[in-house]
């Protein structure tokens, strides 16, 4: 697999296929396989007609693992993103994250406007926003734990078992909770002004309302996936025909 030094971060990715380009940033405790490739969404993008570029943020997958939590801010992992777009020779690209991969699609689309030309923001509504009733410390305590069955929180429990489930260094995935739940003030979601769509499922109980956030992003568009939670909306169809036919109308 493809990687690449970033300030001493090695950074692995994928790029695939041919087209216009989209960067596929993932969520806490997944990696570019189980989040874009699994589901098939390699595939599905591929098939459209673009270029795929998926990264491995730093503390998972095959990049570098840190264990400072200083060194998993949103603006940190951001950086990672556009250094990736610069050794690929990408001037702009279009951006979808799921979950924290949103949260860092939302950075970039504030920050780097002049590199976005729209972004999905998968998994996330007003989480982006606040913290409050969000995975946090718990989760972290639950990746530190000696064993599953040591965990009672429930979240907890579920973070730790996927986190087990696709063998993620826990230690380094603990250092990013605690760095990467910054928030988003009210002003700049306001301020985004590229194409934005809102994905998230309906029994998803993590991102935070969708429908309150598109109220905030002027322009934004919002998409309900039915009948699904955060963990499994990523690969859902009615996930997938949106997000093709959001890419395929934005300007």
């Amino acid at each position: 697999m493809p990687s690449f030094d970033h300030a001493g971060v090695n950074i692995a990715y994928l790029d695939e296929g041919e087209g216009e380009p989209i960067l596929l940033i993932h969520g806490f405790a997944s990696n570019k396989n189980v989040n874009w490739v699994y589901p098939s969404w390699l595939s599905e993008l591929k098939r459209t007609g673009r270029r795929v570029i998926a990264i491995d943020n730093r503390g998972h997958g095959e990049s570098s693992k840190l264990y400072d939590p200083n060194d998993y801010t949103l603006e940190a992992m951001a950086s990672d993103a556009v250094a990736l777009m610069d050794h690929l020779g990408i001037a702009r690209a279009d951006v979808m994250g799921y979950s924290m991969g949103a949260r860092i699609g939302a950075n970039l689309a504030r920050r780097q406007e002049q590199r976005v030309r729209s972004v999905v923001l998968g998994g996330l509504g007003m989480g982006l926003l606040s913290n409050e009733g969000r995975p946090g410390e718990n989760v972290a305590r639950a990746l530190e734990a000696d064993a599953l069955d040591d965990v009672t929180d429930p979240v907890g429990r579920t973070f730790r078992a996927f986190a087990d489930q696709t063998r993620s260094d826990r230690k380094a995935l603990a250092a990013c909770m605690r760095g990467s739940r910054g928030l988003m003030s009210r002003e700049d979601a306001a301020q985004i002004a590229v194409p934005v769509l809102i994905a998230v499922g309906t029994d998803d109980d993590v991102a935070g309302s969708a429908h309150e956030l598109g109220d905030i992003i002027p322009g934004s568009q919002v998409l309900d996936i039915p009948r699904r939670d955060h963990m499994r909306a990523v690969g859902d169809r009615v996930y997938k025909e949106g997000v093709v036919d959001f890419l395929a109308r934005r300007p």
